[in-house]
């Protein structure tokens, strides 16, 4: 049995709580906000997750010490515009190898930094994990069969964290690739975006495809160039978790999107979701990047357009429809003629 702090106590921390707790694991939960903290040791119920309960055995805190002192585990579960300054709130208290795993996903749109860099640059002592794939809150809640992946510089604490996670409902695989999985992540909720607008506008499956398809190949692009490796892209980071944040409605994402579709604004529709839509802070970030490493980004583009240039939606996808034309795959060699 290992001692775990979830440092974060929104869907998907609770959500890995209780599957910790229920591997036998001794868990506990702090959120920065009293009133939270409150209703959660009161409850043992989440307002986000109406159909789960919180075991009994699964404690709350709002005193950081609490969450991190002598924890074998630290799960970071905190949106990913909050993880500097927990991680900051953290540094008192980590320890010299004490293992934490980032749960969120995004890019720091100032510094273009991955959150795993981030955790870094602030916990230098800490052995620096992530945990990532197509796993929404609201079925790993349930119990719903999930996979995810293990990410971390060596292979015995990646080891480590796979062993405290796996279950008969939660299968974990494990990588040595860090950021690639971070990569996949994070841009992936921007083609969500752009995915969950074309739905807002009407349009069909056939549009989600092509979304979803060339949505891989802007993230693998750029990943690739940035250090990642196409393995990972292709695998439950990349196109796995692309997939199920275009076609969920579980997706915040997605939800947002199709609010914008139909004409809400980027600040009606993020009101009208009412949790964190982590696309919406990633989409700058995935921009800078793409043009920092001259890669052509044409969706992620114009998702920046319609949220923060004004563009209507439908105008961005006749944008897109009527770009020069291309070859699909540049890599591939015709015939001789």
């Amino acid at each position: 049995m290992a001692s775990i702090g979830v440092i974060g106590a929104g869907t998907w921390g609770t959500a890995l709580a209780v599957l910790l707790s229920g591997n036998g694991h001794q868990v506990i939960i702090w959120s920065a906000i009293p009133e939270e903290v409150r209703e959660l040791k009161k409850t043992h119920t989440h307002r986000n997750l109406p159909d789960l309960h919180i075991p009994e055995s699964i404690g709350f805190t709002e005193d950081l010490k609490e969450a991190m002192e002598d924890r074998d585990l630290l799960i970071l579960a905190v949106p990913s515009v909050f993880v500097r300054g927990t991680a900051q709130k953290m540094k008192p208290y980590i320890k010299k190898g004490q293992v934490i795993t980032n749960v969120a996903k995004g890019i720091e749109e100032n510094t273009l930094m991955t959150l795993s860099q981030i955790i870094e640059e602030e916990l230098p002592e800490a052995e620096v994990t992530v945990l990532s794939g197509p796993s929404h809150a609201e079925e790993v809640s349930k119990g719903l069969p999930t996979t995810c992946v293990a990410g971390a510089h060596k292979k015995h604490v990646a080891e480590f964290v796979q062993g405290i996670f796996m279950s008969q409902v939660f299968r974990v695989y494990t990588s040595p690739d860090i950021l690639g999985i971070e990569l996949g992540g994070a841009l992936k909720n921007v083609i969500a975006l752009a995915s969950g607008m074309a739905d807002g506008l009407g349009y069909g499956d056939n549009t989600k495809a092509a979304l979803i398809t060339r949505g891989i190949a802007e993230i693998s692009r750029l990943g690739t160039d940035m250090g990642g490796r196409m393995e990972t892209f292709a695998g439950l980071t990349g196109i796995g978790d692309l997939i199920v944040t275009c076609a969920s409605m579980h997706s915040r994402n997605r939800r947002a999107g199709i609010l914008i579709g139909k004409g809400y604004t980027m600040e009606e529709a993020m009101a009208e979701v009412n949790m964190v839509v982590e696309g919406v802070y990633s989409a700058k970030a995935a921009l800078a990047l793409s043009r920092q490493h001259h890669v052509s980004m044409p969706i992620v583009e114009q998702v920046n357009a319609i949220l923060f240039g004004g563009m209507p939606a439908k105008e961005a996808v006749l944008e897109l429809m009527l770009r020069d034309k291309r070859i699909e795959n540049s890599g591939l060699e015709w015939e001789e003629e």
